[in-house]
């Protein structure tokens, strides 16, 4: 395989697009895919306790877990799949996955059930947001990556915050259980539907023809794994950054509902915090995708590691509902600088051929982050309490940003 594509090509932030409404599709795909996971990020951490009697934080994180491991390791083989069968056939496949989650969700007797129904969502977030991610970057060049991949991203996780929200609100309004689940069912039924009309995009299916280069003919799975988990340099640096990231999000998604109702914050401000970092998060991806287009990723991906750091300082400083609406605002900023970035960065450093590939291995090792944040800061807050689950957060956020400073070096 060739370093070849290293430096991303830059663009304006004018200039047409092709395929703008197939993406655009594609898209609205996605925030149905975000709101997915956005119905469980307010309710399930407080519901563990509540309903199901889980007072231990490390049993009680064990839902992130499950949906972490399942969903990286389904990405893992999710890209090399898409380019054997296809990409629309794993994008439905994925729906249907997923339409059962809100019914346990709904009607879990005990909390075994909920930690199935999260089997189910890992393995539907993967499929169907994989999919989305590869299918946009098909019909993309690479001076639009960033742009489109941006749109993707911007889309899932503004539809994450508005469920986080809605649900918020819900659970404040009429309790914890079924209401907020109710409207996971209405958001799989249409992100069904939406899929069912969304063309292939696999290059010998419709899509752009590919151009194969000198390295692209080495595209078997175990080569593009070994080049995303550590023989590459740049792309190992990038699956390490991926991970940190996911780690600071699962810790946050399971503690941080938790933490802020420790210090006496109403429930619904609490979904107010809980939406606002993935709504910043979503929106400013469509600001940082088409700058890393523009100005390059590197500098992009190491600043915002550094915002999340400080961002989860601030959720340890701060002990107020307004400290964590700021703190909640870095660290989102920080994960949209990185977000499609990175997803980007792996685009321009691995060929037609096995990039779908490449993105998978990247996303096996980003979304293990969420069960290493989980069961990591679990860990750690029954044996030392929050603040020293943060500062490990903090200090592996840091840490990656280095790593990534020194080892994945422009081309």
């Amino acid at each position: 395989m060739t370093g070849s594509v290293d430096r991303a090509p830059r663009r304006s932030f004018g200039g047409g697009l092709e395929h703008s409404g197939r993406i655009l599709h594609l898209a609205v795909v996605n925030a149905f895919v975000g709101a997915m996971v956005g119905i469980e990020r307010t309710v399930l951490p407080l519901l563990a306790e509540a309903e199901f009697g889980v007072v231990s934080a490390s049993a009680a994180l064990a839902f992130i877990a499950t949906f972490g491991v399942t969903k990286a390791v389904t990405n893992l083989f999710a890209g090399a799949l898409s380019e054997r069968w296809g990409r629309r056939p794993l994008l439905i496949a994925g729906w249907v996955i997923g339409l059962p989650v809100p019914f346990l969700l709904i009607h879990a007797p005990e909390w075994s059930w909920v930690l199935w129904a999260n089997v189910l969502l890992g393995v539907n977030q993967s499929l169907t947001w994989s999919m989305t991610v590869v299918m946009k970057v098909d019909l993309a060049t690479p001076r639009t990556y960033g742009l489109v991949i941006g749109w993707n991203e911007f889309a899932g996780y503004a539809g994450m915050a508005l469920a986080a929200a809605v649900t918020g609100f819900v659970a404040a309004t009429w309790g914890l259980r079924p209401q907020p689940f109710e409207i996971g069912i209405g958001v799989a039924a249409l992100g069904f539907l939406l899929s069912l009309f969304v063309g292939e995009t696999r290059p010998d299916r419709g899509g752009p023809a590919p151009k194969h280069e000198a390295g692209a003919v080495e595209s078997t799975f175990l080569p593009v794994l070994a080049r995303g988990s550590w023989s590459d340099p740049a792309l190992a640096s990038a699956s390490l950054a991926g991970l940190a990231t996911n780690l600071k999000d699962g810790a946050l998604w399971g503690l941080l509902p938790v933490l802020l109702a420790s210090r006496g914050i109403p429930l619904a401000r609490i979904g107010s915090v809980v939406a606002l970092y993935p709504l910043v998060w979503a929106v400013s991806q469509l600001f940082f995708g088409p700058a890393s287009d523009r100005y390059g990723r590197r500098g992009l991906i190491i600043g915002g590691l550094a915002f999340q750091a400080a961002g989860v300082v601030g959720f340890l400083a701060g002990d107020t509902w307004g400290t964590a609406l700021v703190a909640a605002c870095v660290t989102g900023l920080g994960t949209g600088m990185v977000y499609p970035t990175l997803l980007a960065f792996v685009s321009d450093r691995s060929e037609p051929a096995w990039r779908a590939t490449a993105l998978g291995v990247y996303r096996l090792w980003r979304d293990l982050g969420y069960a290493a944040g989980a069961l990591s800061a679990g860990l750690m807050v029954d044996a030392l309490g929050f603040d020293a689950a943060l500062a490990g957060v903090v200090a592996l956020l840091s840490g990656a940003a280095f790593v990534f400073l020194f080892r994945a070096r422009d081309g």
